[in-house]
């Protein structure tokens, strides 16, 4: 548990919700005082879902503080049970209703007696794991529950189907562009006669996860969730995963060759080529290939860039800037702490420099140290950019509104190949977008003002410094100002005029 003002995984009770409320018919029982009752509001304004069952909060006051929590959390179940008549009740408590240390699974037991649907508390340490840790397994313990229990009824059918079938997990709400991606996964498994078994837990039920064995295989397209899961189904159930995320065009070509695998592997009458198929999308389908090859992409040749996220998308964008585009990847991170040694693993050779954090300011820092043509990364490098004035496009959650949009824009797949393509090309400015700005005006306005973000004393512009400052073009002007800047610090000067302007100049040249 860290302690604040923003972060980029959440904790741990918001992992478990969204996988709580990404199956049909499940309801989770949230025991927390006012104030982490959030997830509603949250949910309803960015997924834009016309209908999805709401998280109950059943709220920790002064008078449960002196009476114990049980009765009213017990009432809470049974309450839900007879309202909504769930398939699947998870009570979860929060990082702060746990330091009451109370025995909630003796509240479940206990609930467990009169209710109709399953009641489980959720097997999370909210101290020790973020949001996606909690999600992962949450997701885990959900299903282990319900295959163990097929189990014991004997109601469990493990034979696989006729055709070749795929489950695909981790998909679920709140997650960066996951419903695009999630149509682009179907049609990428329909395009190689691959039926898809069933996608947990997003729009899932929880009867039916006694048939996820019934795959030929597991597609685990983002490690952050889903990866518990698929290693327990292999490991109780042989099942094989593939964890390589079909993102930009040589790992969906990956990831297709796996699939490839291990069908070829389950079938002995006939074999398997998907060659002809990469072939074809990546000429005909995928526009990043050509793209890459054309002058508008050469102009990117040698850019700096940063790149900022989730471990999953943060790997995935690092090796197509590098590999697919040839845009030089300054510094690559994330903030998924966990899973630091298969992040290295995964981009080195692809960057200069690798950052593992979950503090923002340090992310700010690197940045404004680097200063790179463009950055790749959350909404909150999206502010940094701002703040610097340095293009950035969002590549990983946590995200605003905005990136949760109503058309379609995968990132996984051939289609999703092109949306990437788009959004690094569009994140860069070009010099001629600026020198079309300095002719017309536009956003790009004379106004000078501080954007150092490491900044511990004021500086003034005298008038004559500004109007030189202002002759310079819009697309290095910044930089100029913040080596200035910086040679004034150096020197502990606080009056900047054009002759430190020139003295700053020949510092930096010298």
């Amino acid at each position: 548990m860290k302690l604040a003002y923003w972060m980029y995984a959440g904790p741990a009770h918001i992992g478990t919700l969204r996988v709580a409320s990404s199956f049909k018919n499940v309801h989770a029982i949230m025991h927390a005082p006012l104030g982490d009752d959030y997830f509603n509001v949250m949910r309803s304004m960015l997924e834009r879902e016309r209908d999805f069952t709401p998280v109950t909060a059943s709220i920790v006051d002064r008078h449960v503080l002196a009476r114990g929590s049980q009765e009213k959390v017990v009432d809470n179940i049974t309450r839900k049970d007879k309202e909504e008549r769930p398939d699947l009740i998870v009570l979860t408590p929060t990082c702060t209703s746990s330091i009451l240390q109370e025995d909630l699974q003796n509240f479940v037991d206990r609930a467990s007696i009169t209710s109709n649907s399953d009641v489980i508390l959720a097997d999370v340490n909210h101290y020790r794991v973020n949001e996606l840790q909690a999600a992962d397994r949450t997701l885990e313990q959900i299903v282990r529950y319900y295959l163990e229990k097929a189990c014991k009824q004997g109601t469990l059918d493990q034979s696989l189907t006729e055709e070749p079938s795929a489950n695909i997990i981790g998909i679920f709400t709140l997650g960066f562009h996951n419903q695009h991606d999630c149509r682009e996964l179907k049609r990428l498994l329909q395009d190689l006669n691959i039926k898809v078994n069933k996608i947990i837990p997003e729009g899932g039920s929880v009867k039916d996860l006694q048939n996820l064995p019934k795959a030929w295989f597991n597609l685990v397209p983002y490690r952050e969730v889903g990866l518990m899961t698929a290693i327990y189904l292999e490991k109780n159930f042989g099942m094989p995963y593939i964890s390589v995320t079909p993102m930009g065009i040589v790992d969906t070509a990956e990831c297709i060759r796996q699939i490839q695998k291990h069908i070829n592997n389950l079938v002995s009458n006939k074999t398997f080529d998907y060659e002809s198929y990469i072939d074809q999308q990546t000429r005909f389908v995928s526009q990043a290939a050509w793209f890459s090859r054309s002058i508008d992409c050469q102009n990117l040749t040698g850019k700096k860039a940063v790149v900022f996220g989730d471990a999953t998308h943060a790997a995935s964008i690092t090796r197509i800037l590098a590999r697919e585009m040839g845009i030089r990847v300054s510094c690559t991170g994330t903030y998924c702490k966990h899973d630091a040694e298969w992040f290295k693993e995964q981009v080195q050779g692809f960057c200069d420099e690798i950052l593992i954090t979950d503090d923002h300011t340090e992310v700010g820092d690197m940045i404004a140290r680097i200063e790179p043509s463009a950055i790749f990364g959350t909404q909150m490098e999206r502010h940094i950019g701002k703040r610097l004035d340095i293009p950035c496009g969002v590549i990983s959650s946590p995200v605003h509104i905005q990136n949760f949009p109503l058309g379609y824009r995968p990132f996984l797949g051939y289609e999703g190949t092109n949306q990437i393509a788009d959004s690094v090309y569009n994140s860069f400015t070009l010099g001629m977008e600026d020198h079309l700005l300095e002719i017309f005006g536009g956003h790009d306005t004379k106004e000078v003002i501080t954007k150092s973000l490491s900044t511990d004393t004021d500086l003034t512009w005298n008038y004559e410094s500004q109007l030189e400052l202002n002759k310079i073009p819009g697309f290095v002007r910044g930089k100029i100002k913040r080596n200035t800047e910086k040679f004034a610090r150096q020197n502990n000067i606080t009056n900047i005029t054009v002759e430190i302007m020139y003295a700053a100049k020949e510092a930096l040249s010298a």
